[in-house]
């Protein structure tokens, strides 16, 4: 490891200890006597251990007082050792009985009963398995902890949202590059462009199912990808993103590649990208969170298009992409500096097509940063 890389390593050890610490500091505050995880995002926030969750008993344990630690299977542990500074690893082998493991370590930690918090996603098999381990002990979910802490991003957090916003917003150029030879492309070939282009611009996947919408299709707000194909002079929705170091991009353009479209579309694009200006707009600290959504909800109707707004303005978007706080209407939570969340209005006329604008935005102290800046015109 070169001195730089330990030095990265201890900075990122630092900032899991202060995680837990946290949550730690909430539980005693009254949340629960410890907290559950497994495998999840919840997990990766906490530790950086981010693997998939897998048919073995894979648990991480923060008690309120003491030290969190790892119970997980022995061919984790040299993992678990280079991946995260967690001291305490207890590990079990196959053939033995890992809900007699997780009874002794949560007794050796002093929470046999009490309230835990499991992991919101948590496999039902692993909750059972801990209801028999700790048959005195009531349940929540850790998201009563962990939402709080995870809504607000840190530095590190918002770089590696920006780099991965960054990625997505230079294969919207791409994509405009393609101009008419996207046409005659099916949209899972489209899809396959989009994703290979994610990677090469030093994106890490895709943080979601890319959808490519295409003419009718697109009046279908989570359509996905299939194989009609791309034609002149029709609207194109196109909502896809990527991850750089966990984090994710969700950015969202309707395009034409060629010819022509309706006068309807460009009358309802013109609506879209007015009602995404203003739900931008409306963002900032002290704003309540459905002050977007009605914002952005208000230009569509006045324009007679209400009842074709059939979504949500906005989602908050970390680890998970779709997490708080909700731009919709009756969340009354007030925005904050740290909070990440996507601006979305759409219209969508079934057997016609639809319209969606996305960018991300960052509350900061005086209004809102843009996370995408690419061109929201529909034009290649």
């Amino acid at each position: 490891m070169s001195e730089t890389d330990a030095d990265d390593h201890g900075t990122e050890a630092e900032l899991r200890r202060r995680r837990v610490e946290g949550t730690q500091r909430a539980l005693r505050a009254g949340a629960g006597d410890a907290l559950v995880l497994f495998p999840s995002r919840n997990l990766q926030y906490l530790t950086g251990f981010a693997e998939s969750p897998d048919e073995r008993h894979l648990l991480f344990l923060v008690p309120a007082d003491g030290d969190a630690a790892f119970f997980a299977p022995d061919l984790y542990e040299t993992q678990l050792r280079e991946e995260t500074a967690v001291a305490e690893i207890r590990t079990w082998s196959d053939g033995e009985d890992p809900v007699a493991g997780v009874r002794d370590l949560l007794a050796d930690c002093g929470v046999r009963g009490g309230h835990l918090l499991v992991d919101d996603t948590m496999w039902a098999t692993f909750t059972q398995d801990l209801r028999a381990a700790a048959p005195a002990a009531s349940f929540g979910l850790a998201s009563e902890v962990l939402s709080e802490l995870r809504v607000r991003k840190d530095a590190a957090e918002l770089d590696a949202m920006r780099r991965a916003a960054a990625v997505a917003d230079a294969v919207v150029g791409d994509l405009r590059d393609l101009g008419p030879d996207a046409v005659g492309m099916t949209e899972a070939e489209l899809s396959a462009f989009i994703e290979d282009r994610l990677t090469e611009r030093g994106g890490s996947g895709t943080s979601f199912e890319t959808i490519v919408g295409s003419g009718p299709n697109g009046a279908k707000p989570h359509h996905g990808h299939g194989d009609r194909e791309i034609r002149a002079g029709e609207p194109i929705v196109l909502d896809f993103g990527t991850r750089v170091d966990g984090y994710p991009s969700d950015q969202t353009r309707t395009l034409v590649f060629d010819g022509e479209p309706p006068a309807r579309y460009r009358e309802v694009h013109e609506v879209v990208r007015e009602a995404q200006q203003a739900g931008v707009a409306a963002v900032g600290p002290g704003v309540p969170a459905e002050a977007v959504d009605a914002a952005a909800r208000e230009v569509i109707e006045a324009a007679g298009y209400g009842d074709a707004f059939v979504h949500r303005t906005g989602h908050g978007v970390g680890l998970d992409v779709h997490e708080e706080p909700y731009a919709v209407a009756g969340n009354e939570r007030e925005l904050e500096p740290g909070m990440v969340l996507s601006v979305e209005p759409g219209i969508y006329l079934p057997d016609e097509f639809g319209v969606r604008i996305e960018d991300l935005v960052v509350v900061t102290e005086d209004g809102c940063e843009r996370l995408n800046d690419t061109d929201r015109d529909w034009r290649c």
